[in-house]
């Protein structure tokens, strides 16, 4: 198995408890840095069907910005009281850790049974670490770590070109040299296409990534803040087996504990027993 990484001071994430205190401490969940203007008007965009908030998701239900408001309280733990419109909101860290543990569950049955998986991120700058070791635990398992239309590339509104990248098997979006952070679709939509008709067993991912592999009948799994309530939805809606609620965006060093948490509930369900 996967060694973990170390908690600041030495120690690894021996049980929820303990990981709790850390996730809280480095502000990857309890009081975030995600200001509860920024969440509100990402509500209001969703149920404003603002595409660059639907993350390629169609949805079923009504979701007008109550109803965003409260499926978010209830799924991430935030504020459910629309009168707070300022200030700092809230990650709840059970959610996180409860979601964790079923994110760590699906993937874990998958790699039991070697199935082929997708990774990718929209958000590179702080969740790839968190992917790069989860792919390196799949391989291990003896898992098909796809990588779809590398070098696939689209040019954006303003012109610009982004082009599909991978790195240690996580599929991202690059333009001139650096690796974008995107909500769009379209990347993922152009990696299906590419194993098309085949499908991976399993995709993990966040963002349009993950919206377009759920709105394709893909089995999906993800990573959301808590201005990013599409994944929520869609998993209210059936379409994602599991989201974990986390702020996306701290430095990759923090998240070590996380992942190394994460990685040993997935060995955990593929790994037999000891006698």
């Amino acid at each position: 198995m996967t060694a973990p990484a170390d908690l600041p001071g030495g120690t690894v994430p021996r049980d929820r408890a303990q990981l709790r205190e850390h996730l809280v401490a480095q502000a990857i969940a309890g009081p975030v840095a995600t200001p509860r203007e920024a969440n509100l008007r990402n509500y209001a965009q969703l149920a404003d069907r603002v595409s660059g908030w639907t993350f390629g998701v169609s949805f079923a239900g009504r979701w007008d910005r109550t109803d965003v408001l409260a499926l978010m309280a209830e799924r991430v733990g935030v504020d459910p009281d629309p009168r707070h419109t300022e200030g700092r909101d809230v990650i709840d860290p059970d959610r996180t850790l409860d979601a964790l543990d079923a994110l760590g569950g699906v993937v874990g049955a998958v790699a039991a049974a070697r199935g082929s998986v997708l990774l990718a991120t929209g958000h590179p700058a702080g969740l790839l670490a968190v992917y790069l070791a989860v792919a390196e635990s799949l391989r291990a398992a003896g898992c098909a770590i796809l990588e779809p239309a590398s070098g696939h590339r689209y040019a954006r509104r303003d012109g610009s070109v982004l082009e599909v990248r991978y790195l240690g098997g996580v599929g991202m979006v690059s333009s001139r040299g650096g690796l974008d952070h995107t909500h769009s679709p379209r990347p993922m939509a152009a990696m299906l296409a590419g194993l098309a008709p085949a499908r991976p067993d399993l995709v993990i991912a966040d963002h349009g990534f993950a919206g377009a592999a759920a709105e394709a009948g893909v089995r999906t799994v993800g990573f959301a803040d808590s201005n990013d309530p599409a994944l929520f939805v869609a998993q209210a809606e059936g379409k994602l087996a599991a989201v974990v609620p986390l702020d996306d965006n701290v430095t990759p060093d923090r998240y070590a504990p996380l992942t190394a948490y994460l990685v040993d509930v997935i060995e955990r369900a593929f790994t037999p027993s000891a006698p």
